[in-house]
């Protein structure tokens, strides 16, 4: 058994505090990883303060780990000590569901173990997350970092990049295509730097003004202010595909009339209240879908995270010691991080 420490919540009203849990010795197929960086997402404080209901207590959130390889089971073949990993939203899965089969462990159909709150079959309780100094992942399941890609940068890409990667690959976003953004923070800043990336032509939808600099920084070649129906007007019926970031409920039918024949509106922000019904007018003269997706899965990760250090785009990152937690959360529900809060783990003693 390791003696582990950790950084999580001992109830949905109780600040984040230090804890000492226990993680399982590296079995045959095991990699131990000693935590360096782990991001901060939303899901991260939507669990913390069971907002989306089913939490068990004590919760050690995290699930954008980073880390150096310290020690592997006899049956590893793919990692070695001093090797820089990952670990993203899952820590296992059936293996065997059509689903799984298919490389698309996050749609398991038993249902995937996810990196934290989640039932943990080898210790008994619930998984604990990257809020942590060390965690031990099945081989299949942990991702290899990239040379030439910041691993603190990188930490975020292994939710906030697969989450925006899988759908704008999935939905063919490239050449000639035009795909909108909604929303700049954590999610939609790395849709913007994605979807640019590979090759589209881009477009942010936002209620901030003030966000219009740091898109066209980030790849976005139109901003377009979603308040302003002015402004809307002329994209009306243009879009290929829109990817939704927003985790607040709101009107889609604003995006949905933006859309072209055979377009996608694709919702990747989880919002605690459901959405506006939209107005399926919209949606059947022009074949119009709303869509939804998750992460993606294992290979698909890794192949997020070599796409990444080929075009050179890790996350927009603010790095802060693990006791800056509560406040960073405090923060993040007022947009106040540009994007991604990234924990640097060597400051948890």
């Amino acid at each position: 058994m390791i003696k582990a420490l950790g950084y999580g919540a001992t109830a949905a009203t109780a600040p984040l505090d230090r804890l000492e849990i226990n993680r399982r010795d590296p079995g045959p197929k095991d990699v131990r990883i000693d935590i360096l960086w782990c991001g901060i997402c939303h899901s991260d404080l939507h669990t913390v303060r069971n907002e989306w209901h089913g939490t068990t207590y004590p919760c050690i959130p995290g699930h954008e780990i980073v880390g150096r390889v310290s020690a592997v089971g006899a049956e590893v073949k793919g990692f070695k000590v001093g090797d820089t990993a990952g670990v993203g939203c899952m820590v296992d899965s059936c293996r065997t569901c059509p689903d799984c089969q298919d490389g698309m462990e996050q749609f398991c159909r038993k249902g995937a173990i996810f990196t934290y709150n989640s039932p943990d079959a080898h210790l008994g309780g619930m998984t604990y997350g990257g809020y942590t100094n060390v965690v031990v992942v099945d081989e299949a399941f942990v991702l290899r970092i990239p040379d030439g890609l910041d691993p603190a940068g990188a930490a975020p890409l292994l939710c906030a990049g697969i989450t925006t990667y899988s759908p704008l690959r999935h939905w063919g976003a490239g050449p000639g295509k035009k795909v909108g953004i909604v929303g700049l923070g954590g999610l939609g800043h790395m849709g913007v730097k994605l979807a640019h990336a590979m090759g589209a032509h881009v477009v942010l939808f936002t209620t901030s003004a003030g966000k219009a600099a740091d898109a066209k920084k980030l790849g976005a070649d139109e901003v377009v202010l979603s308040r302003d129906e002015e402004a809307m007007k002329p994209h009306a019926g243009s879009f290929h595909f829109i990817l939704d970031t927003v985790a607040a409920p709101h009107n889609l039918d604003a995006y949905t009339s933006l859309l072209g024949r055979d377009g996608t509106l694709c919702l990747v922000g989880a919002p605690e209240l459901p959405h506006p019904s939209p107005a399926v007018f919209n949606l059947i003269f022009g074949r119009k879908s709303i869509a939804g997706s998750l992460i993606g899965g294992i290979a698909e990760t890794q192949e997020m995270l070599d796409f990444c250090a080929a075009k050179k785009t890790p996350a927009e990152i603010e790095i802060i010691p693990v006791q800056k937690v509560n406040e960073a959360y405090e923060r993040m529900l007022k947009s106040d991080v540009k994007y991604r809060f990234v924990i640097d783990m060597s400051t948890l003693k």
